[in-house]
């Protein structure tokens, strides 16, 4: 069994390629192996922030200056602040709720797939015997995925940190992950509104009333989308509000999960998402299942010489990540 108390750790481990600092430490000190232990449940950072007793929630939480106590504590440093900002992205996160696929690329440059079947490929008709079985053509786009960098400048010194509580200090890094989601929520619905540059924007439905929605232009709109889904509508603030105040909106199932769950449900079963980013006068539509892939480079990356080596001063958190169509007619815009 590894042990983990032995394990040294350097700021050359956060340049393995492809690899955060606890997937390096969990091939050193794996988790299978503390199965039936104390410190089964903890994942190999988490064992490390307890060799160090370093507690980084809590009413007891420890001060900033405690991963400085030794240079091997000290490299646990970025990856705290990773983990936090990761953990703020997860909280403010709709994108899983919206995205079909994720790929993980490892350059800068990616070229999707995209399938355009005409309404007749659509159908499968009755092959008779001996005839030739109809085609899906699916090919590589024209341009590539323009991928984005996001992220925030962390400036500070030591000497102002040193003796803050970790649990504040990690609210800090929960926001900055929340600003980069949601700068990454503005990428996808740019995408899903005006395509990826591969001539794909989505088609618009109108609402028979001008600035207003009714229950009726939701039905012409799910009809609109066939044979895709309606699973997923993004709307800006003024038309979650014309939208929860359809009548129908009132239905007591869908109040009481709201009530609930905090999750707002269509009367079409459509699970209805907050989007502030959107243009007022527009709602998005889409099949959550095939309309939109996300392509990342990469997790969150920080700049670990400047946090371990100069303890803070400046330090860049960035995520790189764009997005792409997959079937063009699966999303499509309400304009109201």
């Amino acid at each position: 069994m590894a042990i983990f108390e032995n394990l040294t750790i350097e700021k050359g481990m956060y340049g393995t390629k492809g690899k955060s600092l606890t997937d390096v430490l969990e091939s050193l000190d794996p988790s299978a192996n503390y199965e039936g232990t104390s410190l089964e449940g903890l994942d190999a950072f988490g064992r490390q922030l307890k060799r160090f007793d370093i507690r980084v929630s809590g009413a007891g939480s420890d001060c900033v200056e405690k991963f400085f106590q030794t240079s091997n504590s000290a490299a646990l440093f970025p990856e705290y602040i990773s983990r936090a900002v990761k953990q703020g992205m997860e909280q403010a996160d709709i994108i899983p709720d919206i995205v079909a696929t994720v790929t993980d690329i490892e350059g800068m440059d990616y070229r999707s797939i995209v399938s355009t079947p005409t309404e007749e490929e659509k159908e499968l008709k009755i092959v008779a015997e001996g005839a030739i079985i109809p085609q899906t053509v699916v090919r590589t786009q024209e341009n590539l995925v323009k991928l984005h960098k996001r992220g925030r400048m962390l400036v500070s010194s030591y000497e102002a940190l040193r003796f803050q509580r970790l649990d504040l200090f990690t609210v800090t890094l929960n926001q900055i992950g929340a600003y980069i989601r949601r700068a990454q929520l503005k990428d996808a619905v740019d995408v899903l509104i005006n395509g990826d540059g591969n001539s794909n924007a989505c088609s618009t439905v109108s609402t028979d009333t001008s600035g207003q929605i009714a229950y009726g232009d939701l039905v012409n709109f799910w009809a609109q989308l066939s044979p895709y889904e309606l699973n997923a509508i993004l709307a800006p603030t003024d038309a979650m509000q014309k939208i929860l105040s359809i009548t129908e909106m009132r239905d007591s199932f869908a109040g009481l999960n709201f009530q609930a769950t905090g999750k707002m449900v269509t009367p079409l079963g459509a699970n209805l998402f907050h989007a502030p980013s959107i243009t007022s006068g527009t709602v998005i539509g889409l099949d959550k299942n095939c309309a939109l892939e996300m392509v990342q480079a990469g997790g969150i990356t920080t700049d670990y010489d400047k946090l371990i080596d100069r303890q803070l001063e400046r330090a860049a958190i960035s995520v790189t990540a764009g997005f792409a169509k997959i079937f063009t007619d699966a999303s499509k815009a309400l304009s109201y």
